[in-house]
């Protein structure tokens, strides 16, 4: 009676997928206008109240991001307790700046099948300014694009989960506060990793890809890429063959020289992994008349381009959370 059932057993075993055979544009294209406008919609609602650090509305987006994990069957991260990490007061304080409340970054997590002590961080900034004298700052690109985003990347790859091919390694989506109060929320959690930060391979930071700027108002079809070659050789390379491969956008490294004076390397949530010496891309559509004003409202984004640059996040984040090898560094970040 033994053999037959340890043949049994052996002959049960879920065969080894191979992940070559994997149909990535599929998953890719689950990654839709339709459902990032939808979203964007609830996100930068005007009852959110501009979503400002520590607010009523700020903590009500974040609920409804919890809800589109849920739904599609994610959880917080199991190192940690609850899917918030506390981000207190007392932490980002600034010399003449206002107080802000007690604020949360948000975490959602897919553990890796093969290699889930290594971490790739997908990233956006959740938050924005608020209400000033009376009106409402949707910050529908700023970033509302980028945080739903994170939702339809996240779905992406729980779709590829159910048909076997789940991320080799684990992936955190990490939706941090206090960006425009100073990165506060990237800092925090740079400061307090949940993971060794020795095992994160790289941060992919979306911060704004539903507009288009003045420089490229004729086409659409760019996004700036930032940082990528900046620490890392493989990932500026991985980066540009995933869009040979699948999205085929003009990949704008205007901001990514070092002497650009506008110098938006330092100035979102990526810095706090780079100068850590964690690869980092940002991608970015530019600064637009819309910029920090009560206008970036969610029926001026261009959903075809955002998810378009979604696309190329999630192409990217495929190759990294799946090849062999993790991303080299190769270079000081400078």
């Amino acid at each position: 009676m033994l053999m037959p059932f340890l043949i049994a057993c052996s002959a049960g075993k879920a065969q080894k997928k191979d992940y070559a055979k994997a149909d990535v544009a599929k998953y890719m294209n689950t990654i839709t206008a339709a459902d990032l406008k939808k979203h964007l919609y609830i996100v930068a609602n005007d009852t959110m109240e501009g979503r400002n650090t520590g607010t009523e509305g700020q903590k009500k987006a974040g609920k409804y991001l919890i809800d589109q994990y849920k739904a599609i069957g994610m959880s917080y991260p199991p190192a940690a307790t609850g899917w918030y990490q506390k981000v207190p007061s007392e932490f980002m304080t600034r010399a003449f700046s206002p107080k802000l409340n007690d604020s949360e970054n948000i975490w959602a997590f897919i553990p890796g099948t093969e290699k889930p002590d290594e971490i790739l961080v997908i990233s956006a900034h959740y938050d924005h300014v608020g209400v000033k004298n009376g009106e409402v700052y949707n910050g529908a690109d700023d970033d509302g694009s980028g945080t739903t985003a994170l939702l339809e990347i996240a779905q992406a790859f729980m779709k590829a989960k159910q048909d076997g091919y789940g991320p080799k390694r684990s992936i955190l989506f990490l939706h941090v506060t206090g960006e425009e109060h100073g990165l506060h929320g990237s800092r925090y959690y740079s400061e307090h990793p949940l993971y060794p930060v020795a095992n994160t391979i790289a941060d992919l930071n979306i911060d704004m890809i539903g507009r288009r700027d003045n420089a490229h108002k004729d086409n659409g079809e760019y996004v700036y890429v930032i940082g990528s070659d900046r620490l890392s050789t493989d990932l500026h390379n991985i980066n540009e063959e995933a869009n040979e491969k699948y999205t085929h956008l003009k990949l704008d490294y205007t901001y990514n020289e070092r002497n650009d004076p506008n110098q938006f390397y330092f100035r979102s949530d990526h810095y706090n992994f780079a100068k850590l010496g964690i690869p980092i891309i940002f991608y970015f559509n530019g600064v637009h008349d819309d910029y920090h004003r009560p206008t970036d409202t969610p029926d001026k984004i261009e959903y075809n381009l955002q998810a378009k640059r979604a696309q190329l996040a999630f192409a990217t984040a495929w190759e990294l959370a799946n090849r062999p090898e993790r991303p080299v560094v190769d270079k000081d970040g400078k």
